[in-house]
């Protein structure tokens, strides 16, 4: 095994490279996007997510000599597309939403410009990355939203494949969850880790006050206290009666949870644990969260729902060429044209138009080629939504990263916020601002 991404694609991408070099067409400058033409289920909005994750795997897009033995031996692509990928680099441009940043339908998330050979490869790549990693993330943050001030944390390593769930551990946090129980997510990300004990620990023992007096002596009396493995009020007493009224907290992971909630938070206060934490598991998605709202919880740990969208694992992105150079050198605008899988071609300047500090409208300039594209100075009441990631082949280390992560996680929580008060909302709807499409002057 090597380290090289440049297998994680589909054969088609290699065969069009192939073609095109056949026919004198691969060096054609040419401008792909990625884009998503709707909100799956009725969603309000889409957080961006992967990029950061893209790059890195960009960096590895190597074709080495066990990635080009088995292009021979299978037969994929002749000897002249071999040699080119035997040397092939990215050296083009990309521009993009920055990760965390919210996105609608027909948001440039990212426009890659190069030439058609230099471009056309990155397709699954990219749609792999920003496919997963956006569907996790905009799940995450309507379960932030619906979460307030309480902290929620990832725990859905068990639900999902294994890189899968560092990606989805690393998306829910650039969201909104404040930790995860994944620790390569928690290695590679820098994203702060948690996690106690299971009901197998309470099983191992020969009675529960065994097993909490084992774990406490490990961790100390600040440990979470698993309290249902049997019965729900015996276990929070004896857990109190061993830790003492300094316990830090206890988890529900079964029962009807506002009213078992009520009952525990009562409890505990009668048992003079008034600062004992309630964190509460148990199958949450963001309507299980919204509806504990009113209930005294103090913090969530969602698994399942987080790691597969909320019932939504893709986004829905495409990748399409929206612009080329023709025959002549003149730049000119492509576009699919289909009743539900159109495109729109020409170049794309995006801004977000805000009106006393709320978003009103993504606002989109199209040209054909680069001459005429809108400046933020021509928007004075939006602001400018896409930034430079790659330039000529050199990849931005500032978005890549733990660095990159947490900066991902601050923007993300800033540009929620400029969102209108029916963006928040979980039932369906249309999108919570429209996008406007205007050809350049």
């Amino acid at each position: 095994m090597t380290s090289s991404t440049a297998l994680l694609t589909d054969r088609y991408e290699l065969t069009m490279l192939a073609a095109a070099l056949r026919d004198g067409t691969a060096a054609r400058p040419s401008v792909f996007e990625l884009f998503a033409r709707r909100l799956p289920g009725g969603r309000r909005f889409g957080v961006v997510a992967g990029t950061g994750r893209l790059l890195s795997l960009l960096r590895d897009f190597r074709f080495g000599d066990d990635e080009l033995r088995f292009l021979r031996d299978g037969d994929v692509v002749d000897a002249e597309t071999l040699k080119y990928l035997e040397k092939y680099r990215f050296t083009g441009s990309i521009q993009g939403y920055r990760e965390g940043e919210l996105y609608f339908p027909g948001s440039p998330i990212l426009t890659v410009e190069g030439s058609f050979a230099d471009a056309v490869v990155l397709e699954t790549l990219a749609l792999s990355a920003l496919n997963h990693d956006s569907a996790i993330a905009t799940a995450a943050s309507r379960m932030s939203i619906a979460a307030g001030e309480r902290p929620l944390a990832e725990m859905g390593s068990r639900r999902a494949a294994e890189w899968s769930a560092v990606a989805a551990a690393r998306a829910a946090h650039i969201a909104g969850f404040s930790a995860t129980s994944n620790l390569e997510a928690g290695r590679q990300w820098g994203i702060p880790t948690m996690g106690t004990a299971a009901h197998s620990w309470t099983l191992l023992h020969d009675t529960e006050e065994d097993a909490f007096r084992a774990q406490i002596e490990s961790l100390g009396t600040d440990t979470t206290l698993l309290v249902d493995t049997y019965d729900i009020r015996k276990g929070v007493e004896t857990a109190i009666r061993v830790a003492g009224t300094g316990l830090g907290g206890v988890r529900l992971d079964s029962g009807d949870l506002p009213t078992v909630a009520a009952a525990v938070r009562t409890q505990l206060d009668q048992l003079g644990a008034t600062d004992t934490k309630i964190t509460v598991t148990s199958d949450l998605d963001e309507y299980a969260i919204a509806a504990l709202a009113a209930s005294p919880v103090d913090s969530y740990g969602v698994g399942t729902s987080v790691v597969t969208g909320s019932g939504y694992p893709t986004a829905g992105m495409v990748y399409k060429l929206v612009a080329r150079r023709d025959s002549s050198g003149a730049w000119v605008g492509v576009a699919k044209a289909s009743t539900d899988k159109g495109s729109k071609g020409g170049r794309k300047a995006a801004f977000r138009t805000l009106r006393d500090g709320v978003a009103t409208a993504e606002t989109i300039v199209i040209s054909d080629g680069f001459e005429d594209l809108s400046t933020p100075a021509e928007h004075s009441d939006a602001r400018p939504l896409q930034i430079t990631l790659v330039d000529g082949g050199e990849i931005d280390r500032a978005y890549e990263g733990a660095e990159g992560t947490a900066s991902a996680r601050e923007h993300h929580m800033r540009v929620r916020e400029e969102m209108p008060v029916r963006a928040l909302a979980l039932s369906k709807s249309d999108p919570a601002i429209r996008t406007v499409f205007l050809d350049a002057e």
